[in-house]
């Protein structure tokens, strides 16, 4: 719903400059318009990359897929503060992560998993790797980033669009989740007992994915003991 400043200034606009701000809308949304469907492909080949696991592995490494494209107020207030000029063109060379899709696995060993097939596809390419679970930011956190390109078939032939990917396990997300939430309730300046409790936190559940990974590999190659066959 637009707010009544800007009802009282589209009404004592002219015919032109509404013109105008429609044909701006029109370009943004556009602009906007090939995030969504790089996310769109993205999200497909994962999808399949989890069917078909699961059907012939019987087992399913994906716990969940999310994903989100920046709003322009987003966009533009990023690139100021990387001093990106403001245009569309420059933007779209200059941010990398205007689309982004989380990827939630089970365990450490799946996330390099599904990202290896997902980045050995013939139609992506892979512009850039940030592991930070090999080594994690010095608060404690830990995903594996990659950016990468896919092409999206539009009406005028195929164009290549950048999406940002984080792959993570379930404890990285929840300890990330909270983080997040402890940052922005604070307006970024957190009492440092709190950060040190953030960090020992990470290390926690660090060990829990190493405990859990290691049990489940227990699980997964247990074989029962065959019965006794009465004669």
């Amino acid at each position: 719903m637009l707010s009544a400043s800007t009802v009282q200034l589209l009404e004592s606009a002219d015919s032109t400059t509404i013109s105008d701000l429609n044909a701006l809308r029109e370009t943004v949304s556009r602009f906007l318009m090939r995030y969504r469907f790089g996310i769109s492909e993205v999200e497909t080949k994962l999808t399949i990359l989890r069917e078909e696991l699961n059907v012939t592995a019987g087992y399913n490494p994906i716990e969940s897929i999310s994903s989100r494209v920046k709003t322009m107020e987003g966009v533009l207030e990023k690139a100021a503060r990387k001093s990106i000029d403001l245009d569309l063109d420059a933007i779209k060379n200059g941010l990398s992560d205007i689309a982004g899709v989380r990827v939630i696995c089970s365990f450490v060993s799946d996330v390099y998993r599904i990202m290896e097939l997902l980045t050995s596809q013939d139609d992506i390419t892979v512009l850039e790797v940030k592991d930070y679970i090999a080594r994690p930011k010095p608060n404690g956190y830990r995903s594996l980033h990659v950016i990468l390109e896919v092409p999206v078939f539009l009406s005028g032939g195929p164009e290549p669009v950048r999406v940002e990917v984080q792959f993570r396990t379930i404890a990285m997300d929840f300890w990330a989740s909270l983080e997040h939430k402890t940052y922005y309730k604070y307006d970024k300046q957190v009492p440092q007992h709190l950060i040190d409790g953030l960090t020992e936190a990470a290390d926690t559940a660090a060990h829990l994915d190493e405990t859990m990974e290691r049990l489940h590999h227990e699980v997964r190659g247990y074989r029962p003991p065959s019965p006794d066959i009465a004669i």
